[in-house]
């Protein structure tokens, strides 16, 4: 079996496109890519034979980007034929992945507000922002509240390393200076 080169290239160009936006919903691609070349919504919609509100449903995330859209819009702006489609199952997989884990959290931990000053506390998706919150405990927290958020997320000995604070020289370095 003989392979084509430049298939393998296509396809590796194609692989790289998609790893950079995994995730992302396939709209604000197609927003930006509108923006970038001065051309409406409304305009582009009328383009390809679309109502400019199932576009901008799109755009918006409202609505999922369907197969038979996807290939009008990648016909229309030069993406490659099933990029758009990939982008909108990658996205899916992601917010299925973030549903499943704020489903698995269930209450809150016993710490204090005050180290999320920043945000709204009653309003932290507890299971979303899992790294965050816990390298913000060990960087701020008492013993006790690191002691906590381990037994709250069920973090094993070995993988505590892997939430300390990037930032930790910066506070040990002021506080020596005081």
């Amino acid at each position: 079996m003989q392979t084509n080169p430049f298939a393998f290239c296509i396809f590796a160009a194609m692989k790289c496109n998609l790893d950079t936006y995994k995730g992302i919903h396939p709209g604000k691609i197609v927003d930006k890519r509108l923006k970038s070349i001065n051309l409406s919504q409304r305009k582009f919609a009328e383009s390809i034979g679309e109502h400019s509100q199932s576009i901008n449903a799109v755009i918006t995330g409202r609505r999922p980007l369907t197969t038979e859209l996807s290939i009008k819009i990648e016909r229309a702006l030069g993406y490659d034929e099933g990029f758009l489609l990939a982008l909108q199952a990658y996205y899916n997989v992601t917010e299925y992945k973030r549903k499943e884990t704020g489903l698995l959290i269930k209450g809150v931990p016993n710490i204090r507000r005050m180290l999320f000053w920043d945000t709204d506390f009653d309003k932290i998706d507890w299971g979303r922002y899992r790294r965050f919150i816990v390298q913000r405990v060990f960087e701020r927290g008492t013993e006790e509240e690191k002691e906590e958020i381990i037994r709250f997320y069920g973090i094993q000995q070995s993988d505590i390393a892997n939430y300390k604070p990037t930032n930790l020289y910066r506070i040990r370095a002021y506080t020596k200076e005081v």
